[in-house]
């Protein structure tokens, strides 16, 4: 009896010694800078993969902002963004307000597995110094319940700033939210990281530092989830110099919490911070959201008129709207003298 024991407990032990290595062989060749519990993902869900689409380094603006001084530190405005219906509205709203601020290199980084010919051709309109990347967001993590949005672009942003900047500030700007052009100017001299409010956040309606004799002694926001500086992603920016001292620094897939611990990457030091907004009082960004809509199938006959065709293939390319003949959806049609009307030449043809 004993013996057939020292056999079952051999046959155990072994067992878990090759489950073991085998598990160690997997994690081994997952993705560095992943969580220790998705580690242990197979390697296909996990994989990041960034490609730089265009690279612009010439500001080729036809007029300058008249303060537009080359030895002005260059700001690395960092833009996630995803295809959605509004996307192309959003960046050409954000591409205006940027127009006008000078020394500027701006990086937008698309959660898409390929890289998008019209966001390229909507970012050289601008002339704007501009990187355009591609960096979907691994597949396993599409599928958590609170998904982390914008890492890998984010992630794929910073990885640019390493390999290709030695100097300035890089800050982290939504698609869809608000800028006062004050907050560029504040932000160009921040020598390690720089703080600020951020309007339109959580039930207390701001996200900002609280401050004491001109340091930041805590933080005013109504989320505070155990995180050491519960800030929105809009209200910090932070030195390429810094960044560069510190290689390892990161951005986590871990939704609420990207923020707080990619400042922790950073070995942020509270009396490090440096508030900006006149002492934290003022609000330079909100954070607007637009609405988000569901695409709309539209059935259009062939016969229509040629400008109307022109007009929706545009829109079909920019994911606004999906359109055919035998799109099963929304019947389109025609206004005339106020009644609706076959959207067709032949239709328009036989009214007098």
């Amino acid at each position: 009896m004993r013996r057939l024991q020292n056999v079952c407990l051999t046959v155990a032990v072994t067992a878990l010694v090759v489950s073991y290595a085998a598990w160690s062989s997997l994690t081994a060749t997952t993705t560095l800078g992943t969580s220790s519990s998705a580690s242990r993902q197979p390697i296909g869900d996990l994989r990041e993969h960034s490609t730089v689409c265009h690279a612009s380094l010439q500001d080729q603006r036809t007029f300058l902002p008249s303060n537009n001084d080359s030895s002005l530190p260059t700001i690395f405005f960092i833009t996630p963004t995803y295809p959605r219906r509004e996307q192309f509205a959003e960046l050409t709203r954000l591409g205006q307000t940027l127009m006008h601020v000078p020394s500027l290199h701006w990086i937008v980084a698309d959660d898409n597995p390929a890289c998008n010919p019209f966001l390229t051709e909507i970012f050289q309109k601008f002339g704007l110094p501009f990187t355009h990347i591609s960096s979907p967001m691994p597949s396993n993590y599409r599928k958590r319940y609170f998904v982390p949005r914008g890492v890998s672009n984010r992630r794929a942003a910073l990885k640019w700033i390493k390999a290709n900047a030695a100097s300035g500030v890089f800050y982290f700007g939504d698609d869809d939210n608000t800028f006062d052009l004050t907050l560029f100017s504040e932000i160009r001299d921040t020598k390690i990281v720089s703080m600020f409010p951020v309007g339109l956040i959580g039930e207390f309606g701001v996200s900002a530092p609280i401050i004491e004799d001109g340091k930041v002694v805590g933080f005013f926001d109504s989320w505070p989830a155990d995180r050491k500086f519960p800030v929105d992603m809009a209200g910090f920016a932070v030195s390429v110099e810094y960044l560069l001292q510190h290689p390892n620094a990161t951005m986590p897939y871990k939704a609420g919490h990207e923020e707080d611990q990619f400042l922790k990457s950073l070995d942020l030091k509270m009396s490090d911070i440096e508030p900006k907004a006149n002492n934290c009082t003022k609000v330079l960004v909100w954070h607007t959201q637009t609405v988000k809509k569901p695409k709309h199938n539209l059935k259009v006959p062939e016969s229509i008129f040629s400008n109307l065709r022109t007009l929706l293939e545009k829109l079909v390319s920019l994911g606004v709207v999906q359109m055919g003949a035998e799109v099963s959806g929304k019947e389109v049609y025609m206004v005339v003298d106020g009644h609706k009307n076959e959207v067709t030449k032949r239709q328009v043809l036989g009214l007098s």
